[in-house]
């Protein structure tokens, strides 16, 4: 009991041995200011419901009533009752009890041992890896009423013990629970656990493995499971609408070229390598680096001769081994020139944005290739595009150059089937950015498929015959505008 507050202020108040104690408790319950909520349990709130009471403070309630006893099985994993109101204690004895809003399964066996947690008062909590043996023993008891959380879902935790931890973090818990099987007697749930681990790391068959994420492990190809979900939730969204097919007025070969031009240079500029316009030009028509600038030349000018090659261009996937084959050489190109970004290579560290941590380079193959099925289970191209460009962007495979990949992995859907390219100029890459943000933090698809929307509507009014008619065009419309400058203007290319 909190000895700095009053009794009749606590939520929580037990009955005790105390016999001047509980005189004090009849009084205060005869006079209204606490009202008994359960065997032993009193509370001076009056304004919540018994069970929902009795739910926010059952740690609490474990630790004073039940003293040494181990929040053990699916509970010590989860840390909450399960949907069936149940939640499961390791303690002398085996039998249930009901709460209000909570039944306390009690099963018969040994104390905490060293490296179990101190929890709430004198309860204790299953370290990790005696909660997973716990977990592989037998249950009569299926789904809420079990003791032990399903197969799948054990797989799920060690593969992701292996994405924190590394292989090397596996084989730790598992020598751990080895010791720990001894003490406890346990030796044939750690030989269910040591199978487990052993497929996962590739060492034993993995056809003992039920869950898809341990399942890719075992076969090299783990993957990013929140990253899967995000890229599910865009492709519902995207499959929600037709989308307005815009024909790609700029098919013939100079009028591409030029297009690709400000393709290329606006691309570029949004990863912050800018030059002025006559600058890029020069680098485009000599191909040649402007002095003391070789590696941001050479990135406009990769961009440049991927994204004016009609043929490269109309080359985009049938297979997650063509995705994977196309990413690298395409990244190869682009990033030629800047040797300590491993042109060509996915990452092999880690990297991020600002707050955003993109996919574990452990993980970049198994996430494109899990990512590809959504991709092509997509019809419409500006769908298709939209995906891929999204998933490129969000899994970040390489260290450096992945918005340019990815936005001509986008714009490739597009040319193949003589649509209109997007481009995103300067002044729109704050909406840009912040609709990427926005996808990604906040699993909203509806605000990104709308700004790339109004981008191709944009870029659908660029007549490029003509590079210096172009570039006056784009002026009018703010696109070398930042921002805070101004805001983009649609016009009509025949007004």
């Amino acid at each position: 009991m909190e000895n700095n507050i009053p009794i009749h202020l606590q939520e929580i108040i037990f009955a005790t041995s105390d016999i001047a104690l509980n005189r004090q408790l009849s009084q205060l319950e005869a006079e209204g200011q606490i009202k008994k909520i359960a065997p032993r349990i009193y509370t001076s709130n009056f304004d919540e419901s018994e069970e929902i009471i009795i739910r926010r403070n059952i740690f609490t309630i474990l630790g004073k009533l039940y003293p040494g006893a181990v929040l053990s099985h699916r509970s010590a994993l989860e840390f909450k009752p399960t949907t069936a109101n149940q939640i499961f204690v390791t303690y002398t004895y085996t039998k249930k009890i009901e709460l209000p809003g909570i039944t306390i399964r009690f099963m018969e066996g040994l104390p905490a041992i060293e490296g179990d947690n101190p929890f709430s008062g004198e309860l204790f909590v299953s370290q990790q890896e005696r909660a997973l043996l716990e977990n592989l023993q037998s249950s009569r008891q299926v789904g809420p009423t079990s003791k032990t959380i399903t197969l799948p879902e054990i797989e799920t935790k060690l593969e992701q013990i292996v994405q924190v931890k590394g292989e090397e973090g596996l084989n730790q818990l598992r020598d751990k629970a080895r010791e720990i099987a001894d003490k406890l007697k346990m030796q044939s749930e750690f030989e269910k656990l040591n199978k487990l681990v052993s497929a996962l790391l590739t060492t034993k068959p993995s056809k003992i493995l039920t869950s898809p994420l341990a399942v890719a492990r075992a076969l090299g190809n783990p993957y990013d499971k929140h990253r899967l979900e995000l890229f599910e939730k865009l492709f519902v969204e995207l499959q929600q609408q037709p989308y307005k097919e815009r024909q790609d007025i700029n098919a013939a070969v100079n009028s591409f070229r030029n297009f690709a031009f400000f393709e290329a240079y606006f691309s570029n500029y949004i990863e912050g390598t800018i030059f002025e316009i006559e600058e890029a030009k020069s680098i485009i028509q000599t191909e040649t680096p402007i002095p003391n600038r070789d590696e941001d030349s050479h990135d406009i000018l990769g961009t440049y001769k991927l994204v004016s090659n009609l043929k490269e261009m109309s080359t985009t996937p049938s297979n997650p081994d063509e995705l994977l084959n196309i990413l690298q050489y395409r990244h190869q190109i682009l990033l030629g020139a800047r040797t300590s970004k491993k042109p060509g290579q996915f990452k092999e560290k880690n990297n991020r944005a600002g707050e955003t941590h993109f996919v574990d380079h452990t993980l970049v193959r198994g996430t494109l290739i899990k990512g590809f099925d959504y991709y092509q289970a997509l019809q419409e191209p500006f769908a298709k595009a939209a995906y891929i460009m999204f998933m490129i962007s969000e899994i970040h495979p390489f260290l450096d150059g992945n918005g340019r990949i990815a936005r001509v992995m986008m714009n490739a859907e597009l040319v193949k089937v003589n649509q209109t390219r997007i481009i995103i100029p300067t002044v729109y890459r704050d909406d840009y950015l912040g609709a990427l943000r926005r996808l990604t933090r906040n699993d909203d698809p509806t605000a990104y498929i709308r700004m790339l929307q109004r981008a191709q509507e944009f870029s659908a009014t660029l007549i490029a015959n003509n590079i210096d008619e172009l570039e006056s065009h784009l002026t009018l419309s703010n696109a070398f505008k930042e921002h805070d400058e101004a805001k983009l203007k649609i016009i009509d290319p025949i007004s």
